[in-house]
Order: structure tokens, then sequence, then C-alpha cells
């Protein structure tokens, strides 16, 4: 190692290092904090002055934040601004910024790009820079690096590169930022002991690859791996209701008795959220330049971006059944944020079938969400879709003609649901207890995949 290197090695070790995070989202925010408590000094940076608003006034906006962790990290001097002149005083930065895809699927890194550019206007010697942000392979190497390189430093000598991708599981009480293993890889040695090194200060087990692009592509095929085997039981879950007499459930509930060689996964209305939706069409789109086509890859995520198209079905069918013209069905989903006990309702299926319903006519459409009050989405071309949450009651319930459940909180009571409801069509098998418990209940309940139409 250089003496630079060095210096920011001893730095690391004796905790005097100050750590930027470029980003305050669910994956920025989180990493601060943890630092911060750690005893380090941590500075975090957002043009989104809201973000820093709430933060100087002590308000956690981040859910999977402890309230007492978040507290700790502003007593121990955790700070934010929305000013990058911030980043000359730290030896570490962390970019955590989003990476989106545009309407027609392809990767939009604009945020890494101008973030990266911000912080080669202030980069000085000895400092680290680490891309978390999850992207396809290159973009630390292709697009970061030569950004980075017009400070004039020498990479790997006088300042530092490597890519070390999130893995933040939005509402999981047991993994999060301070125990969850993760990947480091630099464009350097020097670089991946210096990434390697930043990390083990918060996290105890941290794996070190050959370099960022395996890192940057190791994230894309723990998302697509995923992304492949829901719509693996997506597809069976159709085809049960198709065949008939099988239900899914109760298949992958045997399936995953075997002790090996198996991996319980499960249908829904589709998948919603940051990473697996999108990453199938990053690698998809980058692919193309070497003249390979991802198809097994993209169908998978085909397959599960038709699944509220599906839904949609299936509320048709059940409507179609009532006295009353689909325009004037009260439809009542149970759930917009993606999945269950989280606010995220980004690229959220939920929110999907809503569109799809108000496209077909339905007008009397309302939500419930605890975690969710509001919303605003675009939703296909110049759509735009915007509610706000009701209030879950009995009489709620019994004037509904159609309950649907896409998402399956904790908090939502699922036997009063489908005492009071008139149809529940359940995504998620989410009243498998009621049914269990109280199978007169069960004629009332349409379950997604359970062999039944």
């Amino acid at each position: 190692m250089t003496s630079t290197a060095l210096s920011l090695k001893a730095k690391l070790e004796d905790k005097s290092a100050v750590i930027g995070v470029v980003g305050l989202g669910y994956v920025g925010l989180p990493l601060a904090v943890e630092f911060a408590r750690k005893g380090f000094a941590a500075i975090g940076i957002d043009l989104d002055t809201r973000k820093i608003d709430s933060i100087r006034s002590g308000t956690n906006y981040i859910q999977d934040i402890k309230e007492t962790d978040f507290k700790e990290a502003l007593e121990k001097g955790f700070t934010a601004d929305a000013n990058y002149d911030r980043i000359c005083s730290c030896d570490v930065i962390y970019i955590c910024v989003p990476t989106p895809f545009t309407a027609n699927k392809e990767p939009d890194i604009s945020f890494i790009t101008s973030s990266a550019a911000s912080i080669a206007a202030h980069l000085r010697n000895g400092q680290l820079i680490i891309l978390k942000s999850t992207t396809f392979p290159n973009t630390t190497e292709g697009h970061v690096m030569p950004i980075l390189e017009k400070a004039g430093l020498k990479l790997g000598e006088e300042y530092f590169l490597a890519f070390s991708p999130e893995r933040i599981d939005p509402g999981n009480v047991k993994w999060h930022t301070g125990n969850t293993p993760i990947v480091v890889g630099g464009v350097t040695d020097a670089c991946t002991e210096l990434a390697y090194l930043t990390n083990k200060q918060i996290i105890s087990q941290v794996h070190k690859v050959s370099s960022p692009k395996v890192a940057e592509m190791e994230k894309l095929l723990e998302n697509i791996f995923r992304s492949v085997n829901i719509a693996l039981v997506n597809e069976l879950a159709v085809l049960c209701d198709r065949m008939g007499g099988i239900n899914i459930w109760e298949v992958v509930e045997a399936a995953a008795t075997k002790p090996f060689g198996f991996m319980p996964f499960y249908p829904g209305p589709g998948i919603g959220g940051h990473c697996i939706l999108i990453d199938p069409y990053y690698l998809a789109w980058q692919a193309r330049e070497f003249d390979f086509q991802t198809n097994f890859i993209t169908l998978a995520a085909e397959t599960n971006e038709n699944m509220p198209f599906y839904v949609r079905d299936m509320i048709l069918r059940e409507v179609a059944k009532l006295p009353v013209a689909f325009s004037g069905a009260k439809i009542l989903m149970l759930g917009v944020a993606f999945k269950k006990n989280v606010d995220d309702i980004r690229h959220s299926p939920a929110i999907k079938v809503i569109e799809l319903l108000q496209k077909e006519g339905a007008k009397e459409i309302q939500y419930c969400d605890p975690y969710v009050p509001h919303f605003k989405e675009h939703g296909t071309g110049s759509t735009v879709i915007e509610m706000s949450a009701t209030p879950l009651t009995e009489s709620l319930l019994k004037s509904s003609d159609i309950v649907v459940i896409t998402t399956d909180h904790t908090v939502f009571d699922y036997e009063q649901i489908a005492a009071h409801a008139k149809v529940v069509i359940d995504t998620r098998n989410a009243t498998k207890a009621v049914r269990d418990l109280h199978p007169h209940l069960a004629p009332k309940i349409r379950l997604l995949g359970s062999g039944t139409r």
C-alpha cells in the first residue's frame, strides 16, 4: 500500500475517519446511522432538503431504523447537509442513490453519474469512494471511474474506488445494515482492502471479490435468482387455476419438506420494490451490447409483470357474477405497499391493479393500508393514480362488493375481513388460518392459485 492508503487504513482502525454517505434513502440513512453508532463521524448528503430538515429536527423517516438507534446516531454527531462541499472533509464516501429504469425499461444511472461528478469536484488525496447502488456490470469502472479521473488524482495510490452492493430488505427485522454480510470489489487490490476494512468497522462478515464487475454481477444474480423463482411459482399458480383441483400453496408446502435441493417461493399479485423488478432489465439491456439475449431472465420478469393483469381478471370474473355494473362495483383493496409491513410503494403491484381496474371503468375503488395513508404514482403513459387511505371498518367491509387482499400486512384482522366481506380475493394466502379454523368462511374466499375459478 502507498503511504496515502496506509494513512486511510490507520484512520479507519482508530475511528478517526470521517464517513460520508451520498443519498439518504432506505440504503444510505441506515448506513450513516450505523457508522455514527459505531463511533465514526458521519455526514449525510442529499439534495432533498426535506430529508435534511427531518434529520436536523430529529425526525426518523426510515421505518427500518429503530428510533433509539437514530437518536443515538444524532447524539454521537451524525449530521446531514444538501451541500456537496462537505465531501472535502470525508475520508470515505458511499454513493447510495436510486437507479431506476426508463419507461422503455432501460437503465437510468444519471443519479450515479451526477453524484460522481459532484464528488469529483471536491475529490482530494486519500479518499475512498464506494458505490452501493444496484447497477449493471462495469458501472463503477466504465462510468464512475472516468468521472473521478477528471480530478487529476491517481487511482489506487491517491484515491480509491470500489463497489459494494446494498442488501437492504425493507421490513426484515432479523437482517439489517448492521448484520447482513456484504461483498466488496475494488478497482485495485488497495481499493479492495480499504473497502473491506471500512465495511468491517460495522459488519463482521465481509466477502472480497476480484473486481467491481464481479460484485456488480453478484448483486444482479441475487435479485434475478428471486425473480426467476417467483416467476416459476406465479406461472404454476395460473396453471393450477386453469387445470383445477390443484392448490399451488399446498404444492409448495409439500415440496418444502424436501431437506435439500428445494427453496420455497410463493406466488402473488406481482413483484415490486426497487430491485427485483428492475434488475433483470438492467442485465438484459447490457447483454444486448454483447449480442446476447437474456431470454430466460426476461421471460421470468415479464411473467411477474403479468400478474397484476391476472389479478384484474380475477376481479372482473367475480364482479361479473354480481348484480352490479363494473363501473359501480365497490372494490376495496387491502394494502398498496409492495410487500407486507412496510410503507414502500415503489413499483407496487397493488397500485398497478388499481390502474388496470380504472382503465376497465371502475369508479368505486378504495384502499386500506395503515402504512400508506396517501399515494400519488405515475402509471402507464401520462396516467397518474392518486388516492388516500380509508379506515378499515366493519361497515366498509360489508358495503364493498369485492375485497382484494393485495398486501398481507400482519395488522389486518383476516378473520374479521372474511366474516364481514361478501367476496374476498386473496392474492397472498393471507386467509389460510381463517380457512383452516373457520371452514364455513372458505366459500366466499377466492385464493389465487387455489385451483378454482
